[in-house]
């Protein structure tokens, strides 16, 4: 066991780096820029009075970079997991976290970077930090800000209940084959994943949203424009895609960075928390939090719950910690 005031890290050096930046203007992460943002989340966790982190070997040497610095207090331990350049890496660095009893895991990446970690992190609280293409879940917070957060979360100074409530995510299951995204499950008419990332919405045929917000990037953006719903609202939201040949209404969206569509909609409607949907087509591909994924194997269905991760509000915690009387 790490015991709970050490701290995990996990950086993606592949978000931010996807097809979406040919398609769209999305901008390109640099490995330095990443570094200099877990340089102030190394800083943060010190402030915070957090003296062990243990990180995801990233393969770029990103956290190596961070760690470069004079006088840095924290100890660095790598967990053992040789990186594939593949989502497993993520999974495998989160599993380890959870069984070690981390107090707090920060992430560096966009939506699928988060869903990965989500899957295997159990009830550790993330504080996930924006570096990929569509971010719904993690937010731009300033690294240090988001260090400091998730170290008093980790030490117990702030409590974990009072600050990360678990989310909502979207549960799919096609052919025997159950998975989940934090955000969308959307099923497409694709026949293969390709470069997986969505910016075509004419390769859609209906999505379920976990939460649709109007300033949304992504699938989810659509929703946002039609009924938003918030991320603590009890439900989902369920969209099918209509043709504007047979007079569907169409409502602008923001696909990608720099990428807006006007999609035709035939129906949009609200899900109960729980409550199962059966989506349109039964050959295709899944998408997960915008990727393709999964093959669809006879009928896909879905639903919103709330057994997702336990998302920390980095703003809350800097606000109660604030209370503090002064020593």
């Amino acid at each position: 066991m790490i015991g709970a005031g050490a701290v995990g890290l996990i950086v993606n050096p592949a978000a931010g780096r996807d097809i979406r930046r040919l398609v769209g203007a999305a901008s390109v992460m640099p490995h330095h820029e990443k570094a200099a943002i877990v340089r102030r989340v190394l800083r943060g966790l010190e402030a915070a009075g957090i003296d062990r982190v243990r990180y995801l070997p990233d393969g770029a040497g990103i956290v190596d970079a961070a760690a470069d610095v004079p006088g840095l207090r924290l100890r660095l331990e790598s967990l053992p997991v040789r990186p594939q350049g593949s989502a497993r890496d993520s999974i495998e660095a989160a599993r380890l976290l959870a069984t070690e009893g981390a107090g707090a895991i920060v992430t560096l990446g966009g939506d699928g970077t988060n869903r990965a970690v989500a899957t295997s992190c159990g009830r550790v609280p993330l504080v996930a930090i924006s570096t990929g293409t569509n971010n719904v879940v993690p937010s731009m917070v300033e690294g240090t800000i988001a260090g400091l957060a998730a170290g008093l979360v980790a030490c117990g100074a702030v409590a974990a209940d009072e600050v990360a409530p678990a989310a909502k995510w979207v549960e799919v299951s096609t052919g025997g084959v159950r998975d989940v995204a934090l955000v969308d499950v959307a099923a497409c008419r694709d026949a293969f994943r390709g470069a997986a990332a969505i910016w075509d919405p004419a390769r859609v045929r209906a999505v379920v949203l976990s939460r649709a917000e109007p300033w949304a990037v992504g699938l989810s953006s659509i929703g946002g424009r039609l009924r938003p719903l918030g991320p603590d609202e009890p439900g989902g939201l369920y969209v099918e895609l209509g043709d504007v040949a047979a007079g569907d209404p169409t409502v602008r969206a923001v696909l990608a960075p720099g990428l807006t569509a006007d999609v035709p909609v035939r129906e949009c409607r609200l899900l109960g928390l729980g409550e199962e949907v059966a989506l349109p087509g039964e050959a295709g591909i899944v998408a997960l939090d915008g990727e393709r994924e999964i093959p669809c194997r006879g009928r896909v269905t879905a639903r919103v719950t709330a057994g997702g991760p336990r998302l920390v509000d980095v703003r809350r915690v800097l606000t109660i910690a604030g209370r503090a009387p002064v020593t």
